[in-house]
């Protein structure tokens, strides 16, 4: 439940961003490249610490946490660089 909810919330961030962001990728092209990095930091930042949490707290192990980690980090970045890739 809870990986779900972290997953929402990523996926939820990265199209604020991507609304949040379109009026201003006209006048200022750069942020088109500069921001998904910011986000995608402070979003890993934030999957590392779920993980911390999950392996010393809850009793997890390592492995099963990065395999949950990749889980929720992994398509919000793609949706963050999506317009990149293309």
């Amino acid at each position: 439940m809870r990986t779900l909810l972290f997953l929402l919330v990523g996926v939820f961030t990265c199209a604020a961003y991507r609304f949040l962001i379109s009026p201003l990728i006209q006048p200022y092209p750069m942020l088109l490249r500069l921001v998904p990095f910011t986000l995608a930091i402070f979003w890993f930042g934030i999957v590392l610490a779920n993980m911390i949490i999950g392996i010393t707290r809850a009793g997890y192990g390592a492995g099963e946490e990065i395999i949950i980690a990749l889980v929720i980090f992994l398509p919000s970045a793609l949706l963050l660089f999506w317009p990149a890739l293309k």
